[in-house]
């Protein structure tokens, strides 16, 4: 069996962390990896990524928290909520896109499960009005939950309430949900 030489060339990095990766086979069996393949050489596209940029990114975002403000204002004053509480968790959970879908099967502004958007009625979870709602009296549901504690009530959003519930009413040790609690409330704060 031919022993293969793996060599890594021209992935210095990048200014926006992505680019296409490309693959080639010398005829002595060395494989080669770049983002800038060598013209004249038969290089394979092996992974292909959209370039993006944080200020893109964040052009992105604010162009979204502008455009869902009126509706996150609207939900927060219907269900006696602090709307900065309610950026925080939209920026955590989605950076204010409306069809984020996580790999876990969430979706929408609020990043709704099917479990959580049926028990409030949230028929559409794609549709912006129905998930920010659905979401809003979720997250004032975990606040009267546990007392009006914001990092229980942050903690169960993420987790679950039965999570928060199961450690003793406390954030349960899971690393994602410390890092999101910490993310939501440093957010929140900002504001």
């Amino acid at each position: 069996m031919k022993r293969m030489l793996i060599a890594i060339l021209s992935l210095a990095p990048i200014a926006d962390s992505r680019a296409d990766i490309y693959k080639y086979v010398a005829p002595d069996g060395r494989v080669y990896y770049t983002d800038e393949p060598k013209k004249g050489l038969d290089y394979r596209l092996i992974i292909r990524t959209r370039p993006r940029t944080y200020q893109r990114d964040l052009k992105f975002m604010s162009g979204n928290r502008l455009k869902f403000n009126d509706l996150i204002a609207k939900a927060a004053a219907k269900h006696q909520m602090d709307p900065k509480l309610l950026h925080a968790v939209i920026q955590a959970e989605s950076a204010y896109n409306p069809n984020a879908v996580s790999s876990a099967g969430a979706v929408g502004l609020m990043q709704l499960m099917p479990d959580t958007a049926r028990r409030y009625g949230v028929t559409d979870r794609r549709d912006a009005e129905q998930n920010v709602d659905g979401g809003t009296r979720y997250l004032k549901d975990l606040l009267a939950m546990f007392n009006s504690n914001l990092t229980l009530a942050v903690a169960g959003y993420n987790a679950g309430e039965g999570a928060v519930m199961k450690y003793g009413n406390s954030v349960p040790p899971y690393p994602e949900t410390r890092n999101y609690v910490q993310h939501v409330l440093s957010l929140y704060r900002k504001s």
